[in-house]
């Protein structure tokens, strides 16, 4: 048991993986906007966690640890040599089953139209609950950053929807 990968009990790495798993799923989703990628990637991203030698301080640590490792994967992903020479064969699914909500869903769908400066940092704010804070240190960005960010996404976002669902 000297191996760094046997550091967690199998409890403790399970207790991780359904704490998370829908949440790193959510965020490969949205920037790789493939279910099948999206799921290699939440593969990966727990291989790297259980890999590492990283002591969390608390629940907030381990969200926040996994949060900006999955980003910083699925920014590989998409700058590797394979996903940028591979053409998608079928539509976006329909994301509104994410929480039931139709409304929602067509925002969340919307969202993933934009920008990706912009759809990260709005859904980190508004669908994951992390503070303009929070967000700036994990992307380390400057907060007066986010929260312009956060502003001009959510005026294209109220653009795109119409102006009905966003004030």
């Amino acid at each position: 048991m000297e191996s760094n990968s046997l550091l967690r009990t199998d409890k403790e790495l399970a207790d991780l993986y359904q704490r998370y798993a829908d949440l790193v799923y959510r965020l490969c989703y949205i920037y790789l906007k493939n279910p099948v990628d999206a799921e290699d990637a939440v593969q990966s991203v727990f291989i790297k966690l259980i890999k590492s030698q990283m002591v969390f301080n608390d629940h907030e640590h381990e969200k926040a640890w996994l949060t900006v490792t999955t980003r910083n994967y699925c920014k590989d992903v998409l700058k590797s040599w394979w996903k940028t020479r591979r053409v998608a064969l079928d539509a976006l699914p329909e994301v509104s089953s994410w929480n039931g909500n139709e409304s929602s869903g067509k925002v969340l769908a919307r969202l993933l139209s934009l920008p990706e400066k912009y759809k990260t940092v709005l859904y980190l704010y508004y669908f994951e609950g992390y503070s303009v804070k929070e967000i700036s240190e994990m992307g380390g960005h400057k907060e007066s950053t986010i929260q312009t960010q956060l502003a001009r996404g959510r005026k294209l976002l109220k653009i795109d929807l119409g102006g009905n669902y966003l004030e």
